[in-house]
């Protein structure tokens, strides 16, 4: 399973975000789970039950200084292909781009 998310720390009274998003980008490694950052949000990649714990644990991690927090997600589950990454899908782009040049 794929989870691309993003937090929104609301309430905070500062127009920067950055510290609340670090604690909760903190907050999703101590899970162990396998995730890449990027400056729009963060990907997961487990099973349904690590994904969620990780997401929960970002939100839990703004909670201790934002009195709201807003989540952005997109799921991607698929059962014909368990264990996919998101290497595996740029990679199978690529392969398809490079055949078309």
């Amino acid at each position: 399973m794929l989870v691309w998310f993003s937090v929104t720390p609301i309430g905070t009274g500062s127009g920067s975000v950055s510290a609340e998003v670090a604690r909760a980008l903190d907050a999703v490694e101590a899970t162990g789970i396998t995730h890449r950052t990027d400056p729009s949000g963060t990907l997961l990649e487990g099973t349904w039950e690590e994904c969620m714990a990780a997401m929960r644990a970002a939100g839990d991690a703004v909670l201790e200084s934002a009195p709201r927090v807003s989540f952005t997600c997109k799921f991607d589950v698929r059962t014909d292909k368990p264990g996919q990454t998101g290497a595996d899908k740029l990679s199978s782009v690529a392969a398809k781009r490079g055949a078309d040049r």
